[in-house]
């Protein structure tokens, strides 16, 4: 994986992305190790925001005391002295967002964190937070299949200037085309409890998938390359982040960048995606009620 962040920043690659969560701690460690010789090349955005007990995230945790211990650790773990980009990763309903912001405010004039991050906050939440403490981005789930956000939460940032980053823009995989019903996930892999990535739903959504591959063939593109590139194409201050761990998917992801697509095909995928029904919602219903939406 070391190997693959150098690739990545090679290719280009100037925006990583980690939490405490993670592992936790060992993606931070690996992306502090791995990224220590780029360090003026590259941003790092981590979060914090979970209990953490035994080595497993044990429920949300944004009180103040804690933000503070997240941010410690982080520092040490990445391998700096500031961390470029702080969200928190889910809102607390335990603790006021204002408060949060407040001490996020804070560790920005003690040096130690350049700029504040939600993830997967409500419009109400991002706009009590910035009152407070400016947010220069949310990173909330964003693809052709994923789309809740336009109603109201990418309106509330775009007139607020807050940037999106956009995470499972591949649909974890699905628009990709690198999975069909009869794909197994192993042991631990979240698509196993989400309602998305049932056989069933798998099998209705391939409508969609369908639709991607007409454009990929048509641009001689990949399925990937074609939902990365619609990402792009949404708003010049959306990024999205797609994860891999291999070399080639890294460098099939890139090529998205170069894919322009123009604005009638961008039509015809808005009109031919608004004929298929999304079969699946894309979090079990106790999951959509710790989001913060």
């Amino acid at each position: 994986m070391i190997v693959l962040m150098h690739k990545a920043v090679e290719q280009g690659v100037n925006f990583f992305d980690t939490a405490e969560v993670y592992g936790p701690y060992n993606n931070e460690e690996l992306v502090g190790e791995a990224l220590a010789p780029f360090r003026n090349k590259v941003m790092i955005a981590t979060k914090f925001g979970f209990n953490i007990q035994d080595g497993k995230m044990a429920g949300v945790n944004s009180r103040p005391e804690n933000i503070k211990k997240a941010v410690e650790g982080s520092l040490k773990r990445l391998q700096v002295d500031v961390i470029d980009l702080l969200y928190q990763h889910r809102v607390d309903p335990n603790v006021p967002i204002e408060d949060v912001a407040g001490t996020v405010k804070d560790l920005i004039a003690a040096g130690k964190v350049k700029h504040f991050g939600l993830s997967e906050a409500g419009a109400g939440t991002i706009r009590k937070a910035h009152a407070v403490q400016p947010v220069a981005a949310l990173q909330s789930e964003y693809s052709l299949w994923t789309r809740q956000h336009e109603k109201e939460i990418i309106p509330t940032i775009e007139e607020l200037g807050i940037g999106l980053v956009a995470f499972s823009p591949l649909g974890k995989g699905f628009l990709a085309g690198k999975m069909d019903e009869n794909t197994k996930f192993g042991e631990g892999d979240i698509r196993n409890v989400l309602p998305r990535y049932t056989e069933e739903a798998r099998v209705a959504n391939k409508a969609l998938l369908d639709l991607i591959h007409q454009f990929a063939d048509k641009r001689n593109a990949s399925p990937a390359q074609i939902a990365l590139a619609w990402v792009l194409a949404q708003k010049p201050w959306i990024v999205p982040i797609p994860g891999t761990t291999k070399l080639q998917r890294l460098t099939e992801n890139n090529g998205a960048a170069s894919i322009e697509l123009t604005n009638g095909e961008l039509q015809e995928i808005e009109n031919a995606s608004a004929q298929i029904q999304i079969t699946g919602s894309r979090y079990t219903e106790a999951m959509e009620k710790s989001t913060g939406l």
